[in-house]
Order: C-alpha cells, then sequence, then structure tokens
C-alpha cells in the first residue's frame, strides 16, 4: 500500500470528510464501527472507476511507472475489483466494456486512511492534497495493461 505517514493520514482525512453531507458522522463511522468504513459520495471531490482485478493490478502498475505515485486507489474484499479515484464528471462520460463507475447519485464505501478493514482497503492512500488519476492516462494505461495480458506479458499478484 502507498502510504502518506501519519501528518499525510490526517491530511487524507480531512480531504475524504470534506465530501461528507455530515463530516462528523463520517468520522464517527470511521472512528467507532467495528468495520472502520463509511460512505461517501461519488460526484462530490471524485468519481471512482471500477476495474476486475485482473485488469487493474496491471494498470495500477503502468500508471506508478508513468506517473509515480497515481491518486486514491481502493481494492475491494477479495481483491475482485479495484476503484480508481478520478475528477468528477468522469463517470458520466466514460464507456468501457467491463468497467463501471461510480459518479454524482451514488456512494462508495470508504475505509479509514491507514487502518486496515476487513471490507475494502487502500492501495493507494489519498495524499490529502486532492490528487486524483486523469481519465485519460487511466485509459491509456488500461490499455497497456491489456496488451500486456493479452501478450501474457504480465500475471496479476493481487497486490
Amino acid at each position: 500500500m502507498t502510504g502518506t505517514g501519519a501528518t499525510g493520514a490526517r491530511s487524507a482525512v480531512e480531504w475524504l470528510l470534506s465530501a461528507a453531507p455530515d463530516p462528523d458522522a463520517c468520522r464517527w463511522e470511521w472512528e467507532r464501527s467495528p468495520h472502520g468504513v463509511a460512505l461517501l459520495p461519488a460526484g462530490v471531490r471524485w468519481d471512482v472507476l471500477i476495474l476486475p482485478a485482473e485488469l487493474g493490478y496491471p494498470t495500477l502498475d503502468v500508471l506508478t511507472r508513468l506517473v509515480g505515485r497515481p491518486g486514491p486507489v481502493l481494492a475491494d474484499f477479495g481483491d475482485a475489483r479495484m476503484g480508481f479515484f478520478v475528477p468528477p464528471g468522469t463517470a458520466t462520460r466514460w464507456l468501457g466494456t467491463g468497467i463501471r463507475s461510480a459518479g454524482a447519485g451514488t456512494w462508495i464505501v470508504v475505509p479509514y486512511p491507514g487502518r486496515a478493514t476487513g471490507a475494502v482497503r487502500w492501495l493507494v492512500v489519498p495524499d490529502g492534497s486532492g490528487t486524483l488519476t486523469d481519465a485519460p492516462l487511466l485509459e491509456l494505461a488500461m490499455h497497456e495493461a491489456a496488451g500486456q495480458l493479452a501478450r501474457g506479458e504480465g500475471a496479476v499478484d493481487g497486490g
């Protein structure tokens, strides 16, 4: 997991809370709920593009080679899917077979930055500055990853 340290985790928390309709309730869920997750609305500060892990992990590898540290990325329970945080509005314009999107009017399960949960986990923790993955760059990385997979060049390790 790409982390941000204690100060970065506080900044990440504040950035994530800025999307919550009720930041205090969200913080309470994170701190007191046995699950350590909260629901946050997509489409406010970010949208999320959800890829199957078979494509998501190689895509994350390509992105990391290209930009060093992409925007936040989540993995779901069992590492079946990965969510890449992209600019708001991306979900309404995205067309891609097998790729789901979460935008305005949808909610996502978000773990507290830096804490392990049983449901979802951060692969790339938010940096607190609002850095998101550029959608066209993500698309290019997906194409590169799909090409590598088609050529048998990349095995998915699941994180």
